[in-house]
Protein backbone atom coordinates (compact mmCIF):
# COMPACT_ATOMS: atom_id res chain seq x y z
CA UNK A 1 0.00 0.00 0.00
CA UNK A 2 1.42 3.55 -1.08
CA UNK A 3 1.86 6.16 1.83
CA UNK A 4 -0.33 9.05 1.97
CA UNK A 5 2.72 11.55 0.98
CA UNK A 6 3.11 9.61 -1.94
CA UNK A 7 -0.76 9.06 -3.10
CA UNK A 8 -0.47 13.19 -2.65
CA UNK A 9 2.18 13.71 -4.13
CA UNK A 10 0.92 11.80 -7.64
CA UNK A 11 -2.27 13.63 -7.23
CA UNK A 12 -0.40 17.18 -6.83
CA UNK A 13 1.13 16.72 -10.17
CA UNK A 14 -1.90 14.76 -12.02
CA UNK A 15 -3.59 18.21 -11.18
CA UNK A 16 -0.66 20.65 -12.17
CA UNK A 17 -0.53 18.63 -15.56
CA UNK A 18 -4.57 19.33 -15.78
CA UNK A 19 -4.10 23.04 -15.50
CA UNK A 20 -1.48 23.03 -17.89
CA UNK A 21 -3.95 21.19 -20.40
CA UNK A 22 -6.40 23.70 -19.28
CA UNK A 23 -3.96 26.69 -20.28
CA UNK A 24 -3.54 24.94 -23.41
CA UNK A 25 -6.89 24.93 -24.22
CA UNK A 26 -7.78 28.67 -23.47
CA UNK A 27 -5.00 29.94 -25.50
CA UNK A 28 -5.66 27.78 -28.32
CA UNK A 29 -10.22 27.76 -28.38
CA UNK A 30 -10.54 30.28 -25.88
CA UNK A 31 -13.03 29.56 -22.39
CA UNK A 32 -15.02 26.10 -23.26
CA UNK A 33 -16.78 23.59 -21.44
CA UNK A 34 -13.63 21.46 -21.67
CA UNK A 35 -12.05 23.77 -20.17
CA UNK A 36 -14.06 24.28 -17.07
CA UNK A 37 -13.67 20.64 -16.83
CA UNK A 38 -10.35 20.36 -17.00
CA UNK A 39 -10.49 23.54 -13.87
CA UNK A 40 -12.62 21.10 -12.16
CA UNK A 41 -10.49 18.41 -12.45
CA UNK A 42 -6.96 20.52 -11.28
CA UNK A 43 -8.93 21.59 -8.43
CA UNK A 44 -10.15 18.28 -7.16
CA UNK A 45 -7.16 16.80 -7.74
CA UNK A 46 -4.44 19.65 -6.27
CA UNK A 47 -7.35 20.25 -3.37
CA UNK A 48 -7.25 15.91 -2.49
CA UNK A 49 -3.24 16.02 -3.08
CA UNK A 50 -2.83 18.52 -0.36
CA UNK A 51 -5.52 16.65 1.97
CA UNK A 52 -3.75 13.32 1.82
CA UNK A 53 -0.48 15.24 2.27
CA UNK A 54 -1.27 16.62 5.81
CA UNK A 55 -2.77 13.94 6.45
CA UNK A 56 0.66 11.74 6.47
CA UNK A 57 2.19 14.29 8.39
CA UNK A 58 -0.55 14.34 10.61
CA UNK A 59 -0.40 10.85 11.54
CA UNK A 60 3.18 10.90 11.12
CA UNK A 61 3.24 13.57 14.36
CA UNK A 62 0.91 11.69 16.32
CA UNK A 63 3.02 8.49 16.49
CA UNK A 64 5.53 10.77 17.82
Amino acid sequence: MQSYFTRGIFFNILGIFFVFLAIQDVNNNEFGFFTYLLILLATMDIGTGIRLMFTHFKLKNKQK
